[in-house]
């Protein structure tokens, strides 16, 4: 899976993960800790449908409150409801 995350990594100008799975939530664990350690700037989306991220957001909005994750880390994620928002979102950090 590592392949496929680096070739999304050098073909593309951001990332927008769909709700999904346990595959999913690593994908965008390993591209956001890249982004973590420099290896990247790009923005990552999460397409937060029907509130399917809210949970998750909120682990990391706690995460960061108690200090276990740095602000930029959760900074690292951008939500947005719709594909209109979220592009607007991302266009705007390109």
């Amino acid at each position: 899976m590592q392949d496929r995350i680096w070739k999304m990594l050098k073909n593309s100008n951001a990332f927008i993960a769909l709700p999904g799975g346990i595959g999913t939530l690593e994908e965008n664990f390993q591209i956001a800790s890249w982004a973590q350690l420099n290896i990247h700037h790009k923005p990552i989306g999460l397409l937060n449908v029907d509130d399917f991220f809210n949970k998750l957001l909120s682990f990391l909005d706690q995460a960061g409150e108690e200090n276990f994750i740095l602000h930029s880390a959760r900074q690292i994620f951008i939500s947005a409801s719709t594909v209109e928002e979220m592009v607007d979102k991302l266009e705007d950090c390109l």
